[in-house]
């Protein structure tokens, strides 16, 4: 974790081999959630995807980082919990359920919706964590555009919450830790023993 950073500028020509992604997304799939709940989708686009140059055109200040790395992810969220419900049905266990129909679902569907989207981020922590482990450079980001994003990928039953680009750094990234040192609160002051 201390080389692992947000990659600001990627090596175009630095590619990731297809038995990191695979890898990658075998730990993906093993991401916990709630209840085993896995409200997710994630869309792998390598930089050959005719769809690649769209999604970076709907991806702000990222949209450079997205052209030189070597894969974007896209992670997604269920949009409605009817089709949450379809998909937990017969598959998790009765307290499992039991837990979402007495907790979760009381809260309404922007409730549901809200709690399946933490499940999404716990997912993107454990994608980060693989890929400073795996020796694979990557950024998380928010800075895109969902509903455009949404729009090019046709995913119907699934929403957008943001995309993670991977790739080999540029030796010139301003950002890496070496040249900007990483920031952070002193550990006493977040981590407390009770």
């Amino acid at each position: 974790m201390k080389k692992r950073y947000t990659v600001k500028k990627y090596n175009p020509q630095g590619n990731i081999s297809e038995e990191k992604i695979a890898e990658l997304k075998e730990i993906l799939n093993l991401s916990p959630s709630s209840i085993n709940s896995q409200p997710w989708n994630f869309t792998f686009v390598n930089n050959h995807s005719k769809v690649r140059n769209q999604l970076a055109e709907a991806s702000y200040w990222n949209k450079d980082k997205i052209l030189e790395s070597s894969h974007l992810i896209v992670f997604q969220v269920l949009k409605n919990s009817d089709d949450f419900e379809k998909q937990i049905d017969g598959v998790l266990p009765e307290g499992s359920v039991n837990y979402y129909k007495n907790f979760v679902k009381p809260k309404g569907e922007e409730g549901i919706k809200y709690w399946m989207k933490h499940q999404v981020y716990l997912s993107l922590g454990v994608l980060l964590s693989a890929c400073a482990a795996m020796g694979i450079d990557s950024t998380p980001m928010e800075g895109i555009e969902p509903g455009q994003y949404d729009d090019i990928l046709k995913n119907e039953k699934y929403e957008t919450l943001f995309a993670v680009a991977l790739g080999q750094k540029d030796e010139a990234d301003a950002n890496q830790p070496e040249l900007n040192p990483k920031i952070r609160l002193k550990a006493e002051n977040v981590i407390i023993e009770a």
